[in-house]
């Protein structure tokens, strides 16, 4: 495709370090190849109500790759195929308006979208490209479990900020003979926790994908003891389970059950812990930091690759596509390919056979 295009671009879904890294690239791309290139506020809501669309120049992307968040704004709330809709006296019912969505996408003569999400943000995405959008995804998740990619970007400072807590909690919990519990984030996926924990030389480590045995956490922490060591860490993500239990949750949210809003497990934990050994066991919850401030050098550059590629990826016409990373190139995957696979920890992996060579109890 040689002509001048028009593109757009919104981002979706949690926000991750690395997002406005993603929108530097892609403004830049567009701009040296003379597009267009325009941001939609809040993800898809720029496209139900036009005043959310701005345009994007390089004076308005100057340097925005070290910052976090995202200057377009982002929402886990605004799927257009199920979008509340309330009448004046407050009702509120699900409707699919995403017709409206494209007939704005083709009124203001938009010739692509590149949409940056985690798996629901691209599912909605791929939807659109079965309605006829020229879509190209580009992969963004702090969980690291969205398939089709080696890593997603934003990834890599969350686990550098979780470890960066981990190792002050050493310091503490050793000074008080204290059991620090930390929950990390992970619904489904425990790459964070894992990661971290290894990193940050915990004892115990607590993922989705291992349902744990509090017994055999509390066996390992006594035998700790027994050693020597007064004082222990537990890293355990969100989404982890007890044998023969549940994931712990704080409430529902909006759409019932599939929504239901994860925490409370570390100060579960802690209080099992408590209760069946007589240690003082304290929880903390590391919660959205892991998804604030500055992007490493890593998600960084990563991000910024994966903006430019996708540019690439219009520019070739390679829609319904993601782009992803096959180290050490970025690679061009089907969106139906990538959300057909949910990506997990390995369990028999090398990262979880490294652990308990090291010594680390995975409660099971």
């Amino acid at each position: 495709m040689s002509k001048r295009m028009k593109i757009c671009i919104n981002t979706g879904g949690g926000d991750a370090p690395g997002l406005n890294a993603v929108i530097e690239a892609v403004t830049m791309a567009a701009y040296n190849r003379q597009w267009e290139v325009y941001g939609i506020k809040s993800g898809y809501t720029g496209l139900l109500n036009t005043d959310e669309i701005i345009r994007l120049t390089p004076e308005k992307v100057d340097g925005i790759a070290s910052v976090g968040g995202t200057i377009l704004g982002t929402t886990n709330k605004g799927n257009p195929f199920s979008m509340p809709v309330c009448n004046a006296l407050g009702e509120c019912e699900l409707r699919d308006v995403s017709d409206k969505v494209m007939e704005n996408f083709k009124r203001l003569r938009f010739d692509a979208l590149v949409a940056v999400g985690g798996d629901g943000s691209l599912e909605i995405a791929h939807r659109f490209a079965e309605k006829g959008m020229p879509v190209v995804g580009v992969p963004k998740t702090i969980d690291n479990d969205m398939g089709g990619t080696v890593i997603t970007f934003g990834f890599d400072t969350a686990v550098s900020i979780a470890t960066e807590a981990i190792d002050r909690l050493h310091s503490t919990a050793k000074s008080h003979d204290r059991i620090m519990v930390v929950e990390v984030m992970g619904r489904n996926a425990g790459f964070i926790a894992l990661n971290s924990g290894i990193s940050g030389n915990a004892d115990v480590i607590l993922i989705p994908e291992i349902p744990f045995d509090i017994e055999k956490v509390c066996d390992k922490l006594m035998e700790n003891e027994l050693n020597g060591r007064k004082y222990a860490i537990v890293v355990v993500a969100e989404g982890a389970i007890p044998k023969g239990g549940d994931v712990v949750i704080k409430g529902e949210a909006e759409g019932g059950r599939q929504h239901v809003v994860l925490g409370g497990i570390a100060d579960y934990v802690a209080k099992e812990i408590s209760k069946r050994t007589g240690k003082d066991s304290r929880s903390m919850v590391l919660g959205h930091l892991q998804r604030g401030g500055s992007p490493t050098t890593f998600d960084r550059l990563l991000s910024l690759r994966f903006g430019a590629a996708a540019v690439r990826a219009i520019e070739a016409g390679k829609f319904d596509h993601m782009v992803a990373l096959k180290s050490p190139d970025i690679a061009l995957v089907p969106l139906e390919e990538a959300l057909g696979i949910q990506k997990r920890v390995d369990v028999n992996g090398d990262t979880v056979l490294t652990a308990r060579d090291i010594g680390i109890c995975f409660g099971d």
